[in-house]
């Protein structure tokens, strides 16, 4: 009875908290900022339905990371552990669902994360949507998917040592995607122009999550040698957070760690920006490109989202149910990563995120 009244009280907790819920991968304004810019990537047959649109799409970016605690399933789609199944380039991974799960077993793929597969079936399901000229489903799964998208372009995302617990490195998952965005993305640049046509999207979702996996040795080496030169009361500090005060990465050890990373969080940000817009885009062109001008008139009724009733919280440590029904479409893999090689401008955005070790509190204030 105990452990039940502790369960039904961290859910309520998180419950209470509503904008403040916890964000797992980029942080809610991140999230938030990569699904707003991917619509200006779209052509004018879909901008100006989006634009109509753009505080759902925007809003509703984060809405996955919220079902983290109440359905069943929902975990696995933001994360796939490759280390788990050797070496890069993780070939001992069949591409196709129905042969993941022949090989590895469903029980398997599942509690290692299945992002890549969960993409390719939010795909169709937008596919579906388009054809039937849907604006509600539409802008739902466009929200979702972006947000699936998103998460595949982080490198902590493709790793069983997802917040250097098993290196000492305790935290890095914040630091990496909510902290460094925090400080330093007013000056990230992300316009990344037109969205292109993909021709095989399950391919395309393991090409990202392959990029990301191999940024990991610098994620982590870098973060390793800055520690090994700087005191611990100068690596972190306390801010103030409402009425919190919260340990946080110090400024220095951040610009001293982004400096080192080079911009690598931007690039994954950018990507992220561009992979979001293509799929939206290759979804309408495969649905037939339906005209969406007569949606423009349509208002699509922001419907809360119903979640079976549950008293356990899913996260990545649970083994997780519910991943069944992955389209049966085979794609080949395995292209390389340029991780370090893009040389970006910086330009200018605005950012607001924040993470502590068990949420990330709701703190962005977007600007115009």
């Amino acid at each position: 009875m105990r452990n039940r009244m502790n369960k039904i009280l961290l859910l309520v907790g998180f419950l209470i908290l509503g904008t403040a819920t916890k964000s797992f991968a980029w942080g809610f304004w991140a999230h938030q900022r990569i699904n707003r810019m991917a619509i200006f990537t779209l052509p004018p047959e879909m901008l100006k339905f989006y634009k109509k649109n753009i505080e759902y799409i925007t809003d509703h970016a984060v809405d996955p990371d919220k079902r983290r605690y109440a359905v069943d399933g929902e975990a696995p789609r933001h994360y796939i552990d490759l280390d788990h199944y050797g070496e890069y380039p993780f070939q001992m991974v069949p591409r196709k669902w129905k042969t993941a799960v022949d090989v590895l077993t469903e029980d398997t793929l599942v509690s290692y994360g299945i992002v890549p597969w969960h993409i390719q079936k939010d795909y169709y399901r937008l596919v579906d949507a388009f054809r039937a000229c849907d604006a509600y489903r539409i802008l739902k799964i466009s929200a979702d998917l972006g947000h699936y998208v998103g998460d595949s372009n982080v490198p902590l995302h493709t790793t069983e040592n997802y917040n250097g617990q098993m290196t000492g490195q305790k935290g890095i998952h914040g630091l990496w995607e909510s902290r460094i965005p925090e400080i330093f993305g007013m000056k990230y640049n992300f316009f990344v122009g037109q969205a292109k046509y993909e021709t095989d999207v399950l391919e395309e979702a393991w090409k990202t999550v392959l990029e990301s996996h191999l940024c990991l040795d610098t994620v982590f080496g870098l973060e390793k040698s800055l520690t090994e030169t700087m005191p611990s009361d100068m690596k972190y500090s306390f801010e103030s957070r409402g009425n919190m005060n919260m340990k946080v990465y110090s400024q220095e050890f951040c610009t001293r760690y982004h400096d080192e990373l080079n911009h690598m969080v931007e690039r994954r940000m950018r990507t992220s920006v561009m992979r979001v817009g293509m799929i939206w885009y290759t979804a309408w062109v495969d649905a037939g490109q339906p005209d969406l001008r007569p949606l423009l008139d349509k208002e699509v009724v922001d419907e809360p989202e119903k979640y079976e009733e549950k008293l356990k919280i899913i996260d990545r440590e649970a083994s997780g149910a519910g991943a069944t029904g992955y389209l049966n479409h085979d794609h080949s893999h395995d292209r390389k990563h340029p991780c370090e090689v893009e040389d970006l401008p910086v330009a200018t955005t605005a950012a607001l995120v924040m993470e502590s070790a068990l949420w990330r509190k709701w703190a962005s204030q977007e600007s115009n």
